[in-house]
């Protein structure tokens, strides 16, 4: 993009979510990949934080490490916004909209995997983000009395970021990431076309 690598983040916005419709099978690998809808956004973004899964094993040889296992288990993850969007509650946590137009949540409830979009503000530039499977988990619900002022209530999402079974988690665009591929972020999921070792 011909801009500077940033130097500090900062911010929070752009939360979307993109779910996985079905998967296809390749017929010479066998290795599935997912098919998703097209990105839909989830306004009022507050905190997005994600905590690694899977620790780093040590396999010990010669008197000291000999090999570090790496164990990249996804992460866990909790996104804070200020309500959450019926589309989400109904593509994502399948509840349903009765003949009333009423929202109704079913113990019975098939829930869905999608992608997760993202995006944090920089000194130079916007970094985005894409986590390629996730799944989420049912909300709690809070509330408390108004008092002399009123204070916004949130909900919060706990989601499992996962690896898909062609071994990608996440991907995020950087300052050499290609203008076409940074400004069409959230029209569609960007898969890597090729993974190079650094």
């Amino acid at each position: 993009m011909a801009v500077n690598d940033n130097k500090v983040q900062f911010g929070l916005k752009n939360v979307h979510y993109a779910k996985i419709l079905g998967w296809s099978t390749s017929s010479t690998t066998g290795i599935s990949t997912p098919n998703y809808a097209d990105p839909v956004s989830i306004p009022g973004a507050v905190n997005f934080s994600a905590d690694p899964n899977g620790e780093n094993e040590n396999f010990y040889a010669d008197n000291g490490v000999y090999y570090v296992i790496n164990n990249n288990a996804g992460y866990s993850v909790e996104l804070e916004i200020a309500i959450i969007p019926q589309s989400f509650a109904i593509d994502i946590l399948g509840e349903k909209l009765d003949d009333k137009g009423v929202l109704v949540e079913r113990s019975d409830a098939e829930t869905s995997e999608f992608a997760l979009f993202w995006e944090f503000d920089g000194d130079k530039n916007h970094t985005r983000y894409v986590a390629y499977r996730c799944a989420a988990s049912r909300p709690g619900m809070n509330g408390s009395t108004t008092e002399d002022s009123k204070t916004p209530q949130t909900d919060t999402l706990s989601m499992q970021m996962m690896a898909l079974p062609t071994g990608e988690v996440k991907s995020k665009t950087v300052a050499s990431t290609n203008a076409e591929v940074y400004n069409n972020w959230y029209t569609g999921v960007h898969m890597p076309e090729t993974t190079t070792d650094p």
